[in-house]
């Protein structure tokens, strides 16, 4: 019963915010390494991370894909692991938080 109470714990105070709370959020992932090995995720990384607003990329020696979620100064309200995620989910799961691409620049 003790292990349930502290598992519900966790998880309430992982979950334990709303979608107006994130004001941006990074990915923070190695260059290579695990990343060439996770073809669809590299893909999203390289190609399609930069097109959202409010969503950065953090290159960071070594350190599996994930996206970091973050609220007021830069609190980290959520990391969720990449590395299981096709292309299209690693799309899906940044919009579901609340993320949408910036407008295209209009040619001057």
């Amino acid at each position: 019963m003790r292990k349930l109470v502290v598992l519900l714990t966790v998880i309430f105070a992982v979950t334990a915010y709303e979608i107006g709370d994130i004001v941006s959020a990074r990915i923070e992932t190695c260059r290579g390494c695990s990343l060439n090995r996770l073809p669809q995720v590299k893909q999203f990384v390289m190609q399609d991370a930069t097109e959202y607003g409010r969503l950065d990329v953090h290159f960071i020696n070594g350190a599996p894909p994930e996206l970091v979620v973050l609220g007021e100064g830069d609190k980290e309200l959520e990391r969720l692991a990449l590395s299981h995620l096709d292309r299209n989910q690693c799309n899906e799961l940044v919009q579901s938080k609340g993320f949408s691409k910036k407008a295209p620049k209009a040619d001057l």
